[in-house]
């Protein structure tokens, strides 16, 4: 497994304070949220692009993925959730991110998988993959993986498993795993005080059974990207990410999967 941190537990911070707590921390990757507050949008022009590209290198960082906000399932017009959903892609290929994290917002597996059939073209170009998170009207793995199966585009499209949710929708995760297995090609962990108060609690203080995917992830071998997603831009009140990354870097070389001679 990789550590990585997502800018969405660094309000305010920008792209230079971000990289400094990820490199002090040992983390290999940083996950870019992609909002105006951070720096980092498809409102880029390509010298700003080179230049986070640069700087993220110099630290010896990959970027993990770019976790933007396009709804792939939300009703509505399809051109312009493949226009947004498009420009994100080109900013990932720009800048070397191996995916970009998108939302359901709708549960009509249908619509999610004629949009990213749409992008397929688009992103097997780039080498870039459609993450599709576990939230919302689609929180289960079995809902998500519906979708990517519906999708049939297994070279760009993936499966972002946040710990939290399909367990807070009462999914067991040996059944999240199962469903997502197929798809599987990212992870964000977090904790939180319990499935109906969703307020971020630092690793191991909280109810998610962090434990018990650790150990699935493990035993199915599992060794892509885990990102801290600390939610300190939605919960201000809740403590600095630099008091919480030692407790996933610690979660990730617990469950990494055991090296065989």
């Amino acid at each position: 497994m990789k550590l990585s941190v997502s800018t969405l537990g660094l309000p305010g911070v920008g792209l230079d304070g971000a990289i400094e707590v990820a490199t002090k921390h040992g983390c290999q990757g940083l996950e870019l949220r992609l909002h105006p507050d951070t720096g980092v949008h498809v409102g880029l022009s390509a010298d700003e692009r080179a230049e986070v590209r640069r700087k993220v290198e110099a630290a010896n960082l990959e970027i993990s993925a770019l976790a933007g906000y396009v709804r792939v399932c939300e009703p509505g017009d399809d051109a312009e959730k493949i226009e947004a959903l498009t420009q994100e892609l080109r900013l990932a290929g720009d800048l070397g991110a191996p995916g970009v994290r998108v939302f359901p917002r709708g549960d009509d597996p249908a619509v999610g998988a004629r949009r990213l059939k749409a992008v397929a073209g688009t992103a097997r170009e780039l080498g870039v993959r459609v993450l599709v998170e576990t939230h919302d009207l689609m929180a289960t793995g079995q809902a998500v993986a519906g979708l990517l199966e519906a999708a049939g585009e297994p070279d760009t499209t993936g499966a972002l498993w946040d710990l939290l949710h399909p367990w807070r929708h009462d999914e067991s995760p040996a059944r999240t795993l199962e469903a997502l297995a197929p798809y599987l090609a990212y992870v964000q962990v977090k904790d939180a005080v319990s499935a109906h108060d969703t307020t971020p609690v630092p690793m191991g203080s909280g109810s998610v059974p962090l434990d018990e995917c650790g150990e699935l992830l493990r035993a199915a071998g599992y060794d892509g990207w885990v990102s801290l997603e600390w939610e300190r831009t939605w919960y201000p009140h809740v403590a600095p990410v630099d008091e919480i990354l030692p407790g996933a870097a610690a979660w990730v070389s617990r469950y990494a999967p055991k090296e065989t001679a």
